[in-house]
This record gives structure tokens, C-alpha cells and sequence, in this order.
């Protein structure tokens, strides 16, 4: 989709569509939403007077101009109350506003941020954004869908932002939406895709051809090398299925050698059946949504590169199937991991956690400054924080890159909330064979047990954990998030890199 910002009145754009956001209870029409009434002789005041338009968040109504602007309709968009406006409410106003205009068959699009912006809200963070909300929300994965039914597409959308300067300072956000935008798609497009179509092999397959495109560096790791490595867990795991195993390694050398390395860890399981430990059948196809935290990976270095960030940033994505067979790991069996710790599997649906495991030992090889990992990993922190939030622990050396993680979240909508991990939850995963156990006693502190097992393979360096298993799927259509994958997590972590030399 084309976005496009430039210097002008809004009144004068010769588009499909004007779209003006309007917030809630103002009849006092300002700028170019004043200069598109007198056009339109008033119609939009006598809709707000008579209470048909009251700008109330997810409110829309549309105006024909019958020739009186060079626009063929006007969308009223509301914003809601001026005082309670965030940037993740503008950005859901602009994917409902986005949805509505392909509803109604507008191709171009127009709209302004001039009156958006507040103390709180600058002129490039609203651009920013509106074209993200409107991206995402204009998102479709219908790629398998063969009946030829009329498509309707919004193909452009221009920002008209009035003075020069005003429009050069939003250019800058809006091209950051853009990109912030692409990049969580991407995510969904390999977290949408049908299993077969999305093995570890076309997984690694993507990233690499991703990397080509974008500038990054990509090196992929066969069974042989992960054998070589000791990677005992994720081989584990591995044996169950046909498919090899891959370990995907993006590299971001965006800053100085000096600089350090920032580190990002996404769980790939392209479909976990559960092993032999088997997932009940109803929902079980949505189980391809367990690599969600490799596809936000995958996404964040797409980002990364797109938008030059200046850090030296790594994703490391193990993937794998899990899946029963004659080979597949049993409950009670006991593999050796790349640091040498040794697991019991006590229940083979608790697999992401072992994966990690190993990518976690591996990531010590780059003396991390920061390490993040995303992971589907637990049903227990859908219980806990439902769909809204995503649970977050780490170690001690990461209590900074918490706070990191919690201001991008509240910028980019995708907030954290943190749970803890104190010395006694490792108690939790301590085996009577083993060096731990993969899952803790019983149904207590779940996601927790989780965390608590993934610590045990972190050396020493700043660590987050952060279980996306409530965020990664949308089960309705939400205001920029249709039903299916999310690609939560890809605009948390470019968030919190733009972020990383801001003065605290």
C-alpha cells in the first residue's frame, strides 16, 4: 500500500475518501474539518446536533459530497474523549476508520493528524501512528481462498499536514509506521500460514530470503551442527517429527563492536501436536500459531534493519515440529542441553520451553548486553492476564531492561505485565532425575514454572521472558488486529531498540 505524506489542505485532496478523526462532544469545527462543512453546507455540524455522529470511539459515518469537494465522500472517524486520546487509541481509531473505507469501497484514502496532537502526543508519533493503525487493520490472509469474489482494497493513503515543516516532521514518523507496519504482517503471514506450508525448513527459508532483501545477515544450523553444538533439548523435541529441525541466526550490526549485543530468542515450533503427551483435538489447528514468538523475532530484525536502528541486534529462532511417532521423546525421558544441564521431560507438551532452553545457552556466545525472549509457552498465563496482556519475568540483571519493556509496550499498545520470579519457584522445577524437570507440581504458578525452568540456562546475562500466549492469536476482529495471528512482539521490540539511547 502506498502512504504518502505532503504539505496542503486536506479539503483539496481528489481522493475516494477524506477521512477526519473527530473527538467526542465538539461541535466547534476547527482547520480543515470547518473548511469541509461550509463545503458540504453544514452536513457534518447537523450531524453531530442531531446525534447521529457523536465521535465516540469506533464511530463512524459517511457523507457524499455530490461534487462539492474533490473527494467523493467524507468519513467521520471518532476519536473519543480528547482527555483520555493515547497513541494506541489513535491507532485504533485509524484501523476502524481504514476498515470502514474498503467496506465502502473507498481505494484512496486522506486524512490529517493537524489537531491530533497534544502534550503528550507529537505531530511524528501521531502520523506514526495512523499509518500503522491503518496497515494493520486493512490486513487479510486470504492467500488460500480461490472463489473470485470482488476484492475491495485500500490502495493509498496520503497525509496532508499543512505547513512544510509540519509535513517533514510527519514524513518521519509516518515512514517508521510503515515499516513498523510491514514488519508485524510479515509476522502474521508466517504465523497465518498452514503448517504444511510453514515447516522449519520454509520457515528458515523466509528468513533468509527476508534477509536478503532487507540487508541482514542469516546463517541456518542442520541437525548436524545442532548435534555438534549438544543441543540435546531442541534435537529432543526434533525426533518426533520428519521434518529437520532448523536454527535460524539474524544478525543486525547496526552499532559500534564496542556496543555490545542485544539479543532476541522466539520460540519456532511450526506445529506442536503436544508429543506424545497429545493436545486435545478441538482447537488443535490453531497450533500453528506456536512459532508466533520466532515470527515477532523474525519481524523485530526486519524492523531493525529497515529503520538502520544503531544497536548490533540478534534473533535466534530454533524450530522445530512436535510431533508423536515411534522416535518421539516420552514422558520420563532425560536429555542433555548445550550448557550441559540436564532436563526431564515430565510432559512433552512443554516443549517450547526445552527449544529455549538451548537458544538461551547459545545466546551466551554474544556476551549479551540484553536478552528477550517470546514464546507461546503457557496456558497458565492466558489464565492469569487473559488476552491483554503479556506476561514478563526475568533475573535479576534484567530488572532495567524490564522498565525498557514496559515504557515501549505502553508506546506501541503492546503493554507487559510483570509476575514474579523469586528463588522459590525454582523449587518448582527441581527433578528427582534430573537437573529439572520440564513443568512444575500441578497447575500452580504455571507460566511461572515456565520462567523458572528457562532461567536455569541463562549465563549470567540481563534476561527477559516474555509469554505471549495470550496475545499472539486474536480470536475477533479487534480495531487493527483481525482474526488470526497478531505478530505481537514485533513492534514492542523495535519500540523499545528506537528507544534504547533515549534519555531516561
Amino acid at each position: 500500500m502506498e502512504v504518502a505524506v505532503k504539505s496542503g489542505s486536506l479539503e483539496k485532496e481528489a481522493v475516494d475518501a477524506l477521512v477526519l478523526m473527530l473527538p467526542e462532544a465538539e461541535h466547534e469545527l476547527q482547520g480543515a474539518a470547518a473548511a469541509i462543512d461550509k463545503a458540504l453546507d453544514g452536513a457534518i455540524v447537523k450531524l453531530l446536533r442531531d446525534g447521529e455522529f457523536a465521535g465516540k470511539t469506533k464511530q463512524q459515518a459517511l457523507l457524499h459530497t455530490h461534487g462539492r469537494l474533490k473527494a467523493k465522500k467524507v468519513i467521520l472517524n471518532g476519536l473519543g474523549r480528547t482527555d483520555k486520546l493515547t497513541l494506541d487509541g489513535l491507532r485504533q481509531a485509524a484501523g476502524c476508520a481504514a476498515v470502514y473505507a474498503r467496506n465502502h469501497a473507498a481505494k484512496t484514502l486522506a486524512t490529517t493528524t493537524v489537531g491530533l496532537d497534544r502534550d503528550h502526543i507529537a505531530p511524528s508519533q501521531a502520523a506514526q501512528a495512523i499509518v500503522e493503525g491503518t496497515l494493520l487493520g486493512l490486513y487479510r490472509f486470504d492467500r488460500y481462498k480461490t472463489e473470485e469474489n470482488e476484492r475491495k482494497e485500500v490502495t493509498a493513503i496520503t497525509l496532508v499536514e499543512g505547513p512544510r515543516e509540519r509535513a517533514k516532521t510527519a514524513q518521519h514518523g509516518a515512514e517508521i509506521g510503515r515499516i513498523l507496519a510491514e514488519s508485524v504482517n510479515f509476522a502474521r503471514d508466517l504465523v497465518n500460514s498452514p503448517a504444511n506450508d510453514m515447516t522449519p525448513t520454509i520457515l528458515a527459508d523466509r528468513a533468509q530470503q527476508m534477509a536478503k532483501d532487507c540487508g541482514l545477515k542469516c546463517q541456518v544450523l542442520e541437525r548436524k551442527e545442532l548435534e555438534k553444538l549438544g543441543m540435546g533439548l531442541l534435537l529432543g523435541v526434533a525426533q518426533g517429527s520428519d521434518q529437520p529441525p532448523k536454527f535460524i541466526i539474524l544478525d543486525h550490526r547496526g552499532g559500534k563492536r564496542n556496543q555490545g549485543n542485544i539479543v532476541f530468542v522466539g520460540k519456532g515450533i511450526t506445529f506442536d501436536s503436544g508429543g506424545i503427551s497429545i493436545k486435545p483435538a478441538d482447537g488443535m489447528e490453531r497450533m500453528k500459531y506456536d512459532m508466533s514468538g520466532g515470527a515477532a523475532v523474525i519481524g523485530a530484525l526486519r524492523a531493525a534493519a529497515l529503520l538502520k536502528v544503531p544497536q548490533n541486534v540478534v534473533g535466534l529462532v530454533p524450530a522445530t515440529e512436535n510431533l508423536p511417532s515411534g522416535r518421539a521423546t516420552k514422558p520420563g525421558d532425560v536429555h542433555r542441553a548445550m550448557n550441559g544441564k540436564t532436563a526431564e521431560i515430565v510432559n512433552t507438551d512443554a516443549e517450547g520451553r526445552l527449544i529455549l532452553g538451548d537458544a538461551l545457552a547459545y545466546a551466551a556466545r554474544y556476551k549479551p548486553i540484553a536478552c528477550v525472549d517470546l514464546a507461546t509457552l503457557t496456558g497458565a498465563c492466558v489464565v492469569a492476564l487473559g488476552h491483554e496482556a503479556i506476561g514478563m519475568m526475568g533475573n535479576a540483571q534484567g530488572e532495567a531492561l524490564m522498565d525498557r519493556l514496559r515504557r515501549a509496550g505502553a508506546r506501541a499498545g503492546e503493554r507487559v505485565w510483570q509476575l514474579p520470579l523469586w528463588d522459590e519457584y525454582l523449587e518448582h522445577v527441581k527433578s528427582e532425575v534430573a537437573d529439572v524437570k520440564n513443568v512444575g507440581n500441578g497447575r500452580a504458578a504455571g507460566a511461572i514454572a515456565g520462567a523458572a525452568f528457562l532461567i536455569k540456562f541463562v549465563d549470567g546475562y540481563p534476561w527477559v521472558h516474555l509469554d505471549i500466549a495470550g496475545t499472539a492469536w486474536a480470536y475477533s476482529e479487534q480495531p487493527y488486529k483481525p482474526k488470526g495471528g497478531t505478530g505481537v512482539g514485533v513492534r514492542l521490540l523495535t519500540q523499545m531498540l528506537l528507544d534504547w539511547d533515549a534519555k531516561e
